[in-house]
């Protein structure tokens, strides 16, 4: 007698497929992967080359995870982020950050201006700057790598914490930059970049 198969009606199928077409999407995707998906805006190395998209390559790994999870959490909302970041697992921020830390920092290749770079370094002493960021500001622990880092983003984000305008950052960074003009913002971007 020749094998029946039942008669299952064509929704069943299309609700199959549905089914299993969720699951592999709620898979974890590989490392690997993430890390292609993050190299199209902070590139392959993780030195961006794109205006105001900043450096992953050697930032601290406890800044980055802690910069991905207020970042997923929506605390420090960051548009272009959320769709990247929403589902990331505690573990996948961990693993991203681990790699991103160990990748070497390069100038961004962007002009710098020695004039401002003189200018910075002036800032960065009297703000001391280099308490937190450390004296070559490679940043350590919660506090980022700012050396080698965009100069536009460097600005863009020095302004936001001058003007209170970046919401989730660390406040810490307000009282150093109280009072600065945007060139002294510009300066110590010139500053920082160089190192």
């Amino acid at each position: 007698m020749p094998f029946c198969k039942p008669w299952r009606p064509p929704v069943f199928g299309l609700a199959a497929a549905c089914f299993y077409a969720a699951a592999a999407a709620a898979q974890p995707a590989p490392l690997a992967e993430r890390i292609q998906t993050c190299g199209a805006c902070h590139d392959e190395d993780g030195n961006s080359k794109l205006e105001n998209i900043p450096s992953l390559a050697g930032q601290p790994s406890f800044f980055l995870v802690n910069q991905l999870i207020l970042t997923r959490e929506q605390v420090r909302p960051v548009e272009a982020m959320l769709p990247f970041v929403k589902d990331l697992k505690d573990e996948d921020i961990v693993a991203l950050a681990d790699h991103y830390s160990k990748l070497p920092p390069k100038p961004s290749g962007e002009p710098i201006d020695p004039a401002l770079v003189k200018r910075g370094a002036e800032l960065a002493e009297q703000r001391r700057c280099g308490s937190c960021h450390l004296p070559n500001l490679a940043g350590q622990e919660q506090i980022p790598r700012i050396a080698k880092q965009r100069v536009d983003y460097l600005i863009k984000s020095l302004k936001e914490f001058r003007d209170g305008t970046r919401l989730g950052a660390d406040t810490n960074m307000s009282v150093p930059v109280a009072g600065l003009s945007d060139a002294d913002l510009s300066a110590l971007a010139h500053y920082a970049a160089s190192r």
